[in-house]
């Protein structure tokens, strides 16, 4: 039977009906994966929901909104690295011919989103001898990058776009000749404790059980007790109340039985402030759900699935216990090639011995020595060492491991032929490095180029 032009005018009504509620629900509801245009990269995949955080309340903005975006969250990391190709560089009038090419001001320039068949590593949409367009006559003026292909220039242990502080000449010649293992390996000390006694900012003497001021009916809980006055914060004199009291706004106080992770910034802010950069914490930073490791795009333990990461989840709250969240923590999730071989590595022997009282403290290498390591800074007058909660900060590229952690123990050129060798990073370095990095090497032939033409010769 024949549909009426009537019934046809009613159909269509419908179907467009149903079509304006089917892309209203994906636009104002809290899935919006529908309006995604391509696959999100690894770094951003998490808050691809949080549209605004890129691309600004509107939606759109523009390069100027993005660029602003990208400098919010990458823009401290930049100034610490000593970016190697600031936006200054390029607003050079005399750079105006290279950026008609390629207009460096901007990092999605490089740094595309959504699409994933040109994303490369670090996200990096270009192809990979982008270097040519600034740098085409670099077999001129170096002779030791003769016969080089511009595709190999960021390879392992050459250059890295904006962080180089572990590749820079003088580095490299100022570390030439290092052993593998140097004469005293060490970490930096973590010493908050101690810098909070000495302002007189706690009690100069631990907290025992007997002194928590849980109210009666918690204080029966013997297990948190015990592990509470065992903890770090029972020895910097933090009492229960401090996380389980929380003030109105009328100034009475009401008891937490389990208070928010937020609680933690009250005396961690930086430590908190790291952890939202990374991608432990980046949902949370922005107002999403937390991260779980069943949406991870690395493998992880299927036990771990549907845990929440908060600062919960690595720190038992009454244990405080920082050896368990520096190695249990993570091989509890984590399932990758790297994480499985820990428990076989050098690293993780040493790390035994620490923790059995066979070797002193700092001496062992666990997981967050590499990954969230100590970072010694100068706070109001004083040396404060802090534990880096970013666990991405060093990571890519791994060479931005050499001076904050590598480099404690080992010397640099066995450091960046590790750092290069990937099957080696895969077997979390049990063995010796399969490949040579000749960057110290190369350096070293600059720094005797330079003296012969009576330029700046070599660093002292």
């Amino acid at each position: 039977m024949a549909i009426k032009t009537g019934q046809r005018w009613m159909l269509w009504g419908l179907l467009s009906t149903a079509l304006a509620l089917y892309c209203a629900e994906g636009l104002l509801g809290s899935d919006k994966t529908l309006y995604l245009p391509g696959e999100t990269s690894h770094g951003h995949y998490q808050i691809e929901m949080a549209c605004p955080a890129c691309h600004g309340e509107t939606g759109f903005g523009g390069d100027a909104v993005l660029q602003d975006s990208c400098v919010k969250c990458h823009g401290a990391e930049l100034k610490r690295a000593d970016d190697a190709h600031p936006k200054s560089k390029f607003t050079d009038p005399r750079n105006a011919t290279r950026l008609a090419v390629l207009d460096a001001r901007l990092c999605i320039t490089c740094h595309a989103e959504h699409v994933p068949r040109r994303a490369g590593v670090m996200g990096v949409t270009l192809a990979a001898d982008f270097c040519v367009y600034c740098h085409q006559d670099i077999a001129k003026d170096r002779k030791s990058h003769q016969g080089m292909k511009f595709d190999g220039c960021a390879a392992a242990g050459c250059h890295n776009y904006h962080d180089n502080r572990g590749l820079y000449e003088d580095f490299l010649t100022k570390h030439a000749g290092e052993p593998e293992i140097v004469a005293s390996a060490w970490l930096p000390a973590r010493n908050a404790v101690s810098l909070l006694r000495a302002g007189g900012t706690y009690p100069q003497t631990p907290l025992g059980a007997a002194a928590a001021d849980a109210p009666r009916v918690q204080r029966g809980d013997a297990l948190n007790s015990h592990q509470w006055a065992a903890s770090g914060h029972a020895a910097a004199g933090v009492n229960c109340s401090a996380c389980h009291q929380e003030k109105q706004a009328a100034g009475e106080k009401i008891w937490r039985e389990r208070p928010a992770y937020q609680v933690c910034a009250n005396c961690h802010a930086p430590e908190m402030t790291g952890f939202g950069a990374g991608r432990h914490g980046m949902r949370l930073a922005l107002n999403l759900p937390a991260m779980r490791p069943a949406v991870a795009r690395q493998p992880m333990k299927p036990l771990a699935h549907d845990k929440e990461l908060n600062c919960g989840s690595c720190h038992r709250p009454h244990e405080a216990d920082t050896r368990r969240a520096a190695v249990e923590s993570c091989l509890g999730c984590h399932d990758d090639e790297h994480s499985r071989a820990y428990r076989q590595s050098a690293h993780f022997h040493l790390w035994e011995n620490e923790i059995n009282g066979a070797a002193p403290a700092d001496s062992g290498v666990s997981c967050a020595t590499c990954h969230l390591p100590r970072e010694t800074r100068r706070e109001e007058g004083r040396t404060r060492v802090r534990v880096q909660h970013n666990q991405n900060d060093n990571l890519r590229p791994n060479e931005k491991m050499l001076r904050s952690v590598c480099m404690h123990c080992h010397g640099l050129g066995y450091a960046l032929d590790a750092l290069a060798d990937a099957d080696l990073v895969r077997a979390n370095f049990s063995g010796r490095p399969a490949r040579h990095v000749e960057s110290i090497e190369m350096a070293q032939r600059r720094a005797l180029e330079k003296g012969k033409r009576g330029g700046d010769g070599p660093p002292s």
